[in-house]
């Protein structure tokens, strides 16, 4: 195993040797099986070739050693603090669109304002949810992506580089059905631009732009965490800003008089009239009085 890693990363007996500051001939001997390698070893090789926490412990495993890496259940007591991490981001996020995802692409998690990218996917990408699938697929939200070839582009990227570093034959069975989808492949980029962002048309007809920033758990020991990907779709103009705050009534203070307050009519005849008077706002995120309706108790 450890030579086919040193071959994907292109590197030559001598060069892992130098990089691990071994011998070349230990690093012959441990790959012809000549040579048992430690704990410290194995871990000090599978660095240098940037080997990932879940192939380590199959390096491991296979020089004899026990493997160093936990894999818990997301819903494992011991998992309870990232359980709550996960929540917290996906709570922060709201009302922008956030997902967890794991090593394959699954959705493991979502927030509400995910809603606004998963409506109108057909039923069967929502059986068992992968974003990439639900992203790409003709079913899902390729047909109205404003700018798929791009969008297809970075994600197939994205993809190939996981499939190269990880050497999963999941992800390189994901790769060649993604990559079979249409929609063509634009690697071109705005030199002034940010990131590439996604130009996504909802089912009601607002367009609404999309700059994605990805969260993982960098420290993390146990491979589920590890694993974890928490994907948020930011808003990336003041258009889609207002399209998914939440927007909700406010009663709007007038100095003197209160919130609601009476108001005394012209008299008709002999009788007394009056109203009821207000005044109310508009309040999204940290911003209020947008707007207001006057004499709305008349």
């Amino acid at each position: 195993m450890l030579r086919r890693w040193r071959l994907r990363r292109r590197l030559s007996q001598l060069d892992l040797a130098l990089e691990a500051e071994v011998s070349a001939r230990h690093v012959s001997f441990i790959e012809t099986g000549r040579s048992a390698p430690s704990r410290a070893m194995v871990l000090r090789l599978a660095s240098v070739l940037e080997v990932p926490q879940r192939e380590q412990n199959r390096l491991l495993v296979a020089a004899g050693l026990a493997p160093v890496y936990a894999e818990r259940p997301l819903d494992a007591p011991d998992m309870a603090a990232v359980r709550a991490g996960v929540a917290r981001v996906l709570d922060a996020f709201d009302p922008y669109p956030c997902v967890v995802v794991d090593r394959g692409w699954w959705i493991v998690q979502a927030n509400t304002g995910a809603s606004v990218l998963l409506d109108g996917v057909a039923p069967h990408l929502l059986e068992r949810p992968n974003a990439l699938r639900i992203a790409l697929h003709p079913d899902g939200l390729a047909p109205r992506i404003g700018n798929l070839a791009q969008w297809r582009a970075h994600l197939i990227e994205r993809l190939r580089r996981e499939s190269a570093i990880s050497d999963s034959d999941a992800l390189a069975e994901l790769l060649a059905e993604i990559d079979s989808y249409p929609g063509g492949f634009d690697e071109s980029h705005d030199l002034g631009a940010v990131a590439v962002p996604l130009e996504l048309v909802t089912t009601d007809g607002r367009a609404l732009r999309f700059l994605s920033m990805v969260t993982t758990f960098g420290t993390a020991l146990d491979l589920t965490a590890a694993e974890l990907s928490i994907e948020a779709f930011l808003p990336a103009d003041a258009i889609a800003v207002v399209s998914l705050e939440q927007v909700a009534p406010v009663f709007l203070n007038i100095p003197g008089k209160g919130v609601l307050f009476e108001e005394e009519l012209a008299k008709t005849g002999a009788s007394d009239k009056s109203q009821i008077y207000g005044e109310i706002g508009l309040e999204y995120g940290n911003q209020a009085a947008h707007g207001v309706l006057r004499g709305l108790f008349a």
